[in-house]
């Protein structure tokens, strides 16, 4: 399978969830954005169309764990604690067309952890 069709492929999975996932001011989504070397992101309220808060490995960060499944756990805690520093304690989640496995799940783990609630 070649890349161009890899990233449609996870475009249009991405597409379907949206169809269904809507982000409100009372309970924003959580979007996550995997590359190859880093995980990304962000609460978005979708009736305004605004990023209330985010998080990547841009950050600095502490990893919990090895490797790039603990830099992304460390990536959802930190958004998890901006989240709540913002007011923010329910969010939708959307897995950006991704499997929830690995790097996502962790990410989802670390946010749980700061108290966030998915």
């Amino acid at each position: 399978m070649s890349t161009n069709s890899k990233q449609q492929a996870r475009a249009r999975r991405h597409a379907r969830s949206r169809s269904r996932i809507r982000g409100s001011a009372e309970r924003p989504r959580l979007v996550v954005f995997r590359s190859n070397k880093g995980i990304y992101a962000q609460v978005v309220d979708d009736g305004q169309g605004h990023t209330l808060v985010a998080a990547s490995t841009a950050d600095q960060i502490e990893a919990d764990g090895d490797g790039k499944i603990g830099v992304a756990k460390g990536v959802g805690k930190l958004l998890g604690q901006r989240a709540l520093d913002a007011g923010i304690t329910q969010v939708v989640f959307d897995r950006g067309g991704n499997q929830y496995h690995g790097r996502v799940a962790a990410l989802a783990d670390g946010a749980r952890d700061a108290g966030l609630q998915l």
